[in-house]
């Protein structure tokens, strides 16, 4: 969910890139994640320097809730899937262990969310009642689609975006002075920024270790592009909500 860079300028894809050189299926992900990194860090620069942030972010994390409240059920749902497959198939076997793992690390991320936004004075009741946009079920439904009826290797590129792109210690400094926020407001982002770069770490080891056919790469990659382009969607969906000052307002009447 988070995002790594510096908050002062405009993001181009240079962050996103992979380490060239290496021949492993991590790197060759990665690689195929910065060809679509573009677009993706537009959106995130249209969210975190709007000139109406401080309006913008609640939508921002109510949103990132309707996405986050999904990843355990999904997590499970892929996990079992897996590990129906395990006797017969090794590459479901290694995903099956690696979800029984992270679904542990993943467990209470949407409370915590659900508390920064009580923070901000946004009811609990409130953020569940939000209808999720076609996006996020776009997001989200896909990837039970992959899990279920073809592979649920393809979870781990779904993974292998989401997590990504920490926040930087910078950028949430910066967003809690633009929006004025108590740091506690913050506290769910911070973590992310602090626990996901492990997270990514440990998955492009398990994706490196599992014995990865050219199929098996071809759902990791299409699932992983997919995630980008539909998280792009969401986050131009949220900055677009707030119209900028000298946007959005009638147009004068004409005699």
């Amino acid at each position: 969910m988070g995002l790594s860079t510096r908050p002062y300028q405009r993001m181009d894809a240079a962050p996103f890139r992979a380490p060239s050189g290496a021949g492993t299926p991590s790197a060759r992900l990665r690689r195929k994640i910065g060809l679509v990194s573009g677009a993706f860090a537009e959106a995130c620069y249209g969210v975190f320097r709007h000139p109406r942030l401080d309006e913008v972010w609640t939508d921002y994390l109510v949103t990132q809730h309707t996405i986050l409240r999904a990843t355990v059920p999904l997590m499970t749902a892929g996990r079992d899937e897996a590990r129906a497959r395990a006797s017969t198939d090794r590459v479901a076997a290694g995903v099956a262990d690696y979800l029984d793992v992270h679904l542990v690390e993943e467990t209470d991320h949407d409370e915590w969310l659900l508390e920064d936004l009580e923070v901000l004075g946004v009811p609990r009741s409130t953020a569940l009642a939000r209808v999720p946009s076609a996006n996020v079920a776009a997001l989200v439904g896909s990837q039970y689609y992959w899990v279920l009826h073809h592979h649920p290797v393809s979870l781990l590129g779904y993974f292998a975006f989401m997590e990504g792109f920490p926040p930087s210690p910078e950028l949430i400094a910066d967003l809690i002075a633009r929006t004025g926020y108590p740091e506690a407001a913050f506290r769910t982002f911070e973590l992310h920024g602090k626990l996901d770069p492990g997270h990514k770490e440990e998955l492009d080891r398990t994706i490196d270790h599992l014995p990865l056919g050219p199929q098996h790469e071809e759902a990791l990659g299409l699932s992983a592009i997919n995630t980008a382009l539909l998280i792009t969607r969401t986050l131009e969906e949220v900055a677009e909500a707030v119209p900028r000052p000298g946007l959005g307002s009638p147009a004068p009447a004409t005699a």
